[in-house]
């Protein structure tokens, strides 16, 4: 008897340096898709799990021709929040931090980043900003400012992007959503699958009669962390906070057409709020929500966008929980056809068969 033993090992693979995108496509909706047909092979009324159709290879403005009139498209409307802050110990040596959250008056969890940070290092900003790292270790601090940090981050902060992009450069702009709501801010990273919508895709969209239904979810700092548990099923998920209005809740039950979902960020949000009977709730708190390959969900959708995503990554083992183990033959394939990767690449589009 063969015993399946769960391992992140089977979410590596192999990705060319130059795959990895470092700035955002000039148009956002010129990058490209990769389409994924996928369907259910079904034995009476046992499912024997997903085999693949097709793959297609479009351009991200083809997506309007997969949607028709009456058809739900749901998006995260976060605002990404500028968390990086630059500048020096009192030693001398460069450093930079990012900011997690706020724990108390002027003392935040922070990641710092600078040689040998320690208990008792003083940090100096820009605008006469002191810090000093009063609790933690390795790279994770509790730092307390000498003063309010909300102004400043905001004037001379920046965002935090994953450590694999290293063109500082980009249009900042670029690294927000055309969706992304002032009232709404609260990501430490973008909800990358909405990046390739521009205003004119949409309003294209909206005249053909697709509707759109906002949630939010706020990335956390976890997003960029990689699974260490070998058995993933292991692994302690992050907790980010979601929120499903009641017109939305409603807007996707009583729909007449299809259900799309753009990012992981927004199928989680939409998944904490599904009961068992596949009706989906309003819904306002926080969610651990980890999916992983054997997940049943809850919420009935037929298509999904997304990028394709780091090696033994939760994101990566969420779109394996949607198709299974097909993701290495879609990702050889986009490999081989040299899409962009990651969270400035191109996106993929996950059609199934319900």
């Amino acid at each position: 008897m063969v015993i399946f033993m769960p391992s992140i090992k089977e979410f590596d693979y192999n990705l060319p340096k130059q795959l990895i995108a470092q700035e955002p496509s000039k148009i956002r909706h010129k990058s490209r898709l990769l389409v994924y047909h996928c369907a259910r092979e079904r034995l009476g009324s046992n499912e024997r799990g997903f085999i693949e159709h097709r793959i297609e290879h479009r351009e991200f403005s083809d997506i309007i021709d997969y949607l028709n009139k009456g058809d739900v498209i749901v998006i995260n409307e976060t605002k990404v929040m500028k968390t990086r802050l630059y500048g020096h110990k009192k030693s001398g040596g460069k450093v930079a931090i990012t900011i997690v959250e706020k724990i108390g008056v002027n003392e935040y969890d922070v990641f710092v980043k600078c040689k040998n940070p320690k208990i008792g290092t003083e940090l100096i900003f820009e605008n006469g900003l002191r810090g000093k790292i009063i609790n933690g270790r390795e790279e994770r601090f509790i730092v307390r400012f000498n003063k309010p940090i909300k102004d400043i981050i905001e004037r001379k902060g920046d965002y935090t992007l994953p450590g694999y992009i290293h063109n500082k450069e980009y249009d900042r702009h670029r690294y927000q959503t055309v969706f992304a709501n002032e009232h709404k801010e609260g990501s430490i990273a973008a909800p990358t699958a909405g990046l390739h919508f521009s205003d004119e895709l949409i309003e294209r969209l909206k005249m053909k009669g697709v509707v759109f239904a906002k949630v939010c979810l706020h990335v956390g700092i976890g997003t960029f962390n990689e699974v260490r548990a070998t058995d993933y099923t292991k692994h302690k998920m992050h907790v980010e906070w979601v929120e499903v209005p009641d017109n939305v809740a409603h807007m996707i039950n009583e729909r007449k057409g299809k259900l799309f979902i753009v990012g992981t960020t927004s199928l989680r949000a939409l998944e904490t709020a599904t009961d068992e009977n596949g009706l989906v709730h309003p819904f306002k708190g926080f969610t651990r929500l980890f999916v992983y390959p054997g997940y049943r969900f809850k919420l009935k959708f037929d298509g999904m966008i997304t990028n394709f995503h780091l090696p033994r990554s939760t994101l990566l083992l969420l779109i394996a929980g949607i198709i299974g183990n097909d993701w290495k033959r879609v990702y050889q394939e986009a490999i081989k056809k040299k899409y962009r990767f990651y969270s400035f690449g191109d996106a993929m589009l996950i059609l199934r068969d319900l």
